[in-house]
């Protein structure tokens, strides 16, 4: 049970990929460490309530009720989520709220594990391209690192969560640690040796990477192999994703040096004037509203990206005003994500004698082509796009349309539909200044905290870009020969790609960033911000896989810094 009168070796807010992360390392470096996480406690298997359900367990056939939807109306707009299979892994926006001077879709799971149990898994490295773009294009500020230095982690990371995919030796995209791929079908792979006949800017199709374990020999303690059943939203039973829940946190807890309370929202970080740093946090009982603190020599701010800022805008002091770290009007601003829902689809002549097996909980992926060289350099926008995309056969509902009576009708019926395949590109969105979250002044939540309020947008590199990921799209559709192209664009704003990042961005020069290349606070060094809020720019690529191995970099430096007296 957690102490107030302890000082732990370390403090974690946030239970998501990067707070187990940060817990685990923290820990197997004998730390003893206290976690804290805002929402319910949610343990591995026993608190997956539908994991075995199947479509005709539900009333609905999944859909929320009116009432229901109404408690999620923001979460909602992601389109495949909240529905009743899953929707106790998101937040209730009536009793969760938050401000919107400019729509921002804000996504959230608070329990214990976080997102972690219901990501896309995807899993994709970041290049010396991503890393150097900000400075060699004049954009906000230079990046403090480089390739080199985080490859280490991204190896240690990709081994411990078990990565499948393919070795592509991409400059754009560099290659990794990884479990056997898994298979693309035989649309895909039409689709597949299409880009390589018909273009020449280097396109390549390829089976996603993703945190799900395929070798069947692998030994990843307490976890199993994939079984392709594709709920892996649900959470998982075997283990075969990676999550926090079924992997981090119980080797965390292993060690004998976790303490993990449920139920309790950080919102404030302690400073001592005296000694010029962090002693711990003020936390409230969300079910008993008890206020409270917890002291310890090293804070880790992993409660996701806007709430990290959220915390440092409230921690207030006299030598921090405006918020900890924020003294040279840095924090919250240069909020990013990425673009999402908007492609292409089509349908497949042909291939009605193939099938596929089991529920691949996975599709296929196209790397960034533009931007990369001379070749391939575009005029209109700066940085590049990725697609993730998928084929599959229609169901049988489509033969209804067909009017078939009797027997005809009870045969079709019997036999699935023709292939059809459709991609969204994923592309990256630049650091903004005036791109910001701020606390509301007037807005508070049910335990009298301040709300968030966003006022963020995208601006004339991002609408010229989402013409270009839209026009790609349809071009490979057509030029495989798919029929019926469809161009689709969905109605969004920033935040939808559910990879908000940016707030407390990572840099050189405390004047223009908030955290250094060890995710430290310039001015508070031993408050370290691991998730998505040191981001200094976004890259087109989905940002997990960096995100845990930035935390475990950094983990293991504070714990460094720890035994060599830097914070006591």
């Amino acid at each position: 049970m957690a102490n107030p009168n302890t000082v732990y070796d370390a403090i974690v807010v946030g239970t998501g990929i990067t707070g187990g992360w940060a817990a685990k390392e923290l820990c197997e470096n004998g730390l003893k460490t206290l976690v804290l996480e805002r929402g319910r406690m949610v343990k591995h298997v026993q608190d997956y309530p539908t994991m075995h359900d199947d479509p005709w367990d539900y009333k609905y056939h999944g859909e929320l009720d009116r009432e229901q939807k109404k408690e999620y109306h923001k979460q909602l707009r992601v389109g495949w989520a909240p529905r009743e299979d899953v929707k106790h892994f998101f937040v209730n926006d009536l009793e969760h709220p938050y401000q919107e001077t400019k729509r921002f879709d804000w996504i959230r799971g608070y329990h214990v594990g976080g997102r972690s149990l219901t990501w896309g898994r995807q899993s994709y490295r970041w290049s010396d391209m991503d890393f150097e773009a900000n400075l060699k294009e004049g954009i906000a500020v230079d990046w403090p690192v480089r390739y080199k230095d985080i490859a280490p982690w991204y190896d240690t990371v990709e081994q411990y969560i078990g990565v499948s995919g393919e070795h592509l030796g991409l400059k754009q995209l560099p290659d990794g640690k990884f479990h056997p791929p898994m298979e693309l079908n035989c649309v895909e792979k039409e689709l597949q040796q299409s880009l390589t006949e018909r273009f020449d800017d280097g396109r390549v199709l390829t089976i996603g990477r993703t945190a799900n374990i395929t070798d069947k020999d692998a030994q990843i303690e307490g976890r199993g192999p994939c079984q392709y059943r594709n709920r892996c939203w649900r959470g998982c039973p075997f283990g075969g994703y990676f999550s926090s829940n079924s992997s981090t946190l119980p080797a965390a807890e292993r060690t004998g040096n976790l303490t993990l309370r449920a139920n309790s929202i950080v919102h404030e970080v302690l400073y001592d004037e005296t000694t010029k740093k962090a002693i711990g946090v003020k936390v409230i009982d969300t079910e008993t509203h008890e206020k409270m603190e917890f002291k310890g020599k090293l804070i880790f701010l992993c409660a996701s990206a806007m709430a990290s800022v959220g915390i440092l805008w409230q921690s207030k002091s006299q030598t921090f005003p405006n918020g900890m770290g924020n003294n040279h009007d840095q924090l919250g601003r240069n909020v990013m994500d990425h673009h999402y829902q908007l492609g292409a689809s089509a349908k497949v002549d042909g291939h009605l004698d193939k099938y596929y097996k089991g529920r691949r909980p996975n599709g296929f992926y196209i790397p960034r082509f533009v931007n990369l060289d001379e070749k391939t350099k575009r005029t209109t926008f700066l940085r590049g796009f990725g697609y993730q995309g998928g084929a599959s056969r229609q169901n049988w509902s489509e033969m209804v349309a067909e009017m078939g009576y009797g027997k005809a009708l009870k045969e079709a019926i019997l036999k699935p539909g023709g292939w059809q395949i459709g991609m969204t590109g994923f592309g990256e969105m630049l650091p903004y200044h005036d791109n910001r979250v701020s606390l509301s002044r007037d807005q508070k939540d049910q335990w009298g905290l301040p709300q968030l309020d966003f006022d963020v947008e995208f601006k004339q590199n991002e609408y010229r870009m989402r013409e270009a990921i839209k026009e790609e799209a349809a071009k490979m559709l057509r030029s495989a020969g798919f029929r019926d192209v469809h161009v689709y664009d969905n109605d969004t704003g920033p935040g939808l790609g559910i990879h908000e990042m940016g707030g407390a961005r990572m840099g050189w020069n405390p004047r223009t960033s908030v955290t250094n290349k060890h995710n430290q606070l310039h001015d508070v060094p031993n408050v370290y911000v691991t998730d998505g809020a040191f981001m200094t720019s976004a890259s087109c690529v989905n940002p997990s896989l960096t995100y845990m191995a930035f935390t475990a970099r950094a983990a293991n430096h504070a714990a460094e810094q720890l035994k060599l007296g830097k914070f006591s």
